[in-house]
């Protein structure tokens, strides 16, 4: 018992001076943030954002339900927290395996913990390769960043080395619009060493923004038990 809780306690330690950078663990989301814009910016990186997807729209137009389905950013906003700590669950046509540890509220309500999983390759959809990323929720912002990693640090303190055979990406999912007409956002950023093309083609194959991304159909089913099918 005693064992445990000092493996606790320890994790916990550790996790904090993981997320905690120069500027303090307080300031660990808003660093994130800061993180994720400045690759945004570099040139040398590929950068790729989706079209903006107004989901009641989407929802209205193109699905039939076989209850009636209202969303607001409060909603949409709890699909992406729970993705974000279960995506085997919620994205299971990515992630083959997953799990997240280590969660740590802050005093602000903004989350942090890391995650590993098995995602499907951007450039090669038949293969699987290991992901490691440090999660970072904004409740207030209703943003979601996600870093790429190649260490983690195991429940048991244990450091991890990530096998990859892709670049590192960063990505970003966040919550814009009114309460009742919410808007999914959803940004990448590779870290290459020069802008790829070919990459980046391979993602704006995803962008369909006729269709609802495949987390929110999930929440309708598993969470909200309503039936959807596409018209």
């Amino acid at each position: 018992m005693i064992n445990t809780i000092v493996n606790k306690y320890l994790l916990i330690a550790l996790l904090v001076q993981s997320f905690m950078g120069s500027t303090g663990y307080a300031n660990a989301v808003l660093d994130a943030e800061k993180e994720f814009e400045r690759a945004w910016d570099n040139p040398h990186y590929t950068q790729v954002k989706l079209s903006d997807i107004p989901i009641n729209e989407t929802l209205t137009a193109h699905y039939e339900t076989d209850k009636p389905v209202h969303f607001t950013t409060t909603m949409l906003w709890d699909v992406e927290a729970k993705k974000a700590w279960d995506p085997k669950t919620y994205i299971p046509y990515v992630v083959r395996t997953g799990k997240s540890w280590g969660r740590v509220q802050l005093d602000n309500g903004d989350e942090l913990f890391v995650r590993s999983s098995e995602q499907r390759e951007w450039m090669d959809k038949s293969a699987y390769g290991e992901v490691f990323e440090k999660v970072y929720l904004n409740h207030k912002d209703k943003k979601a960043t996600f870093l790429g990693a190649e260490t983690l640090e195991d429940s048991s303190g244990r450091t991890l080395l990530v096998k990859r055979k892709q670049p590192l990406f960063h990505v970003q999912h966040s919550v814009a619009g009114s309460e009742d007409h919410p808007l999914n956002v959803w940004k990448i950023v590779f870290l290459t060493d020069h802008k790829d093309e070919r990459l980046s083609e391979e993602i704006l194959k995803l962008d369909t923004p006729q269709k609802l991304p495949g987390y929110v159909e999930i929440y309708i089913e598993r969470d909200l038990n309503t039936k959807i099918i596409r018209k």
